[in-house]
């Protein structure tokens, strides 16, 4: 049946409140607008970001939401004026677009974005598409997307801006993770901090993320990759995608800090801070040598938390940096990622712990708060 123009009906998991379970309802999902797509979301993952926004730590996120933006899918329909991809095409939606013409995208140093978006997505989150509406509805109420994509729906529209064509072939069981949770460590490793051969790194945090930085690690040449977690059940898994060491926390009496100085001679020469925790980011900054020392924070903290640290940790020569989406410019960068990935120039298979059915939405979110899911991916 041709659905182009037409509103969709189909099944979503709507977060009506903070808190809340997840419910499997019927939306409609209106047609796109110019410079809009519609997507058949395939696959997608369950991202800790996401969980902030189940939690209530995002205090400026409105509700109710689709939340999800770590997807795969096809496209179902093109609204006007859209040329960069056509129905049928496999794709990725973008939580970080890309215009190519606002200075954040012309910055050969910058992958952010923010002529669409009120300037910047992670300050205000309107939760609206550009005209300030909403293709989402439910039992005659208004429903908020996510980040500009929203893919724990079975449809899901976007910006033009906010989806590149992937290569007909991808698995998108795989390559959705690529959406975020990998490129972003990833990234973050080889991008951002630029890891170089020989070096030392400590990974604090071994979800997906910090799995994905360890890949990075490895990679690209460093000698020894700290992962650091209280969680001893992840080592095996951060062992077999690279890591050359694991640390508890909660086996040392010492600060982690000073633990990580004590094996590396004065601390590391990259550290990764992929929680999202405040506490652990300093932690990281300490382990980091102090006056080469660089660390990377990867982690999306609560949207009210701060930092504090004395200046001098930095003054004697260390350097403190962050990125979204491993500092890569996403609609220039996706498809190659994903050309690597089907070339085996890296593998994601190890970040895949858990596939389970889009309606059991709530049950990948308990996996990820008992500490037993790396990546979970919803199928459709």
């Amino acid at each position: 049946m041709d659905t182009a123009g037409k509103v969709i009906k189909c099944k979503a998991a709507v977060l009506w409140g903070p808190r809340q379970p997840f419910k499997i309802e019927e939306i409609e999902v209106a047609p796109p607008k110019a410079h809009e797509v519609r997507i058949k979301i395939v696959a997608t993952g369950i991202c800790r970001s996401d969980d902030h926004v189940l939690e209530g730590l995002m205090k400026d996120k409105k509700y109710p939401v689709i939340l999800g933006h770590e997807g795969a899918g096809i496209v179902e329909s093109i609204g006007d004026g859209v040329t960069n991809v056509k129905p049928g095409d496999k794709v990725i939606p973008l939580f970080l677009p890309y215009c190519g013409k606002c200075r954040g995208c012309a910055e050969p140093k910058s992958n952010f974005c923010y002529t669409l978006i009120s300037f910047c997505s992670i300050v205000k989150l309107t939760g609206l598409m550009s005209d300030n509406t909403s293709r989402f509805t439910c039992k005659g109420q208004v429903i908020y997307n996510h980040i500009n994509t929203s893919t724990f729906t079975e449809y899901t529209v976007v910006d033009e801006s906010s989806v590149v064509k992937i290569h007909d072939d991808a698995p998108l069981e795989k390559v959705c993770l690529i959406g975020c949770g990998f490129s972003t460590g990833y990234g973050s490793a080889v991008n951002l901090a630029k890891v170089e051969p020989g070096s030392t790194c400590a990974v604090f945090g071994l979800g997906g993320i910090g799995l994905s930085v360890i890949i990075g690690c490895k990679i690209a040449g460093a000698s020894r990759i700290i992962a650091i977690d209280v969680n001893s059940k992840k080592f095996e898994k951060a062992k077999e995608l690279g890591a050359t060491e694991c640390v508890n926390p909660k086996d040392y009496e010492n600060p982690i800090h000073e633990v990580i100085m004590n094996m590396t001679d004065g601390g590391v020469h990259y550290s990764f801070e992929c929680i999202g925790n405040t506490d652990i980011m300093v932690s990281a900054l300490l382990s980091s040598h102090l006056s080469c020392g660089t660390t990377v924070i990867v982690g999306v903290s609560p949207s009210l938390s701060t930092i504090s640290f004395t200046p001098r940790l930095l003054l004697t020569g260390r350097t403190l940096k962050g990125g979204l989406f491993g500092g890569f410019k996403s609609k220039e960068s996706v498809p190659q990622l994903v050309s690597d990935l089907m070339a085996e120039k890296f593998k994601v298979d190890g970040l895949l712990s858990h596939k389970l059915l889009f309606t059991e939405i709530n049950k990948g979110f308990e996996l990820l708060h008992k500490g037993e899911s790396i990546r979970t991916v919803l199928t459709f």
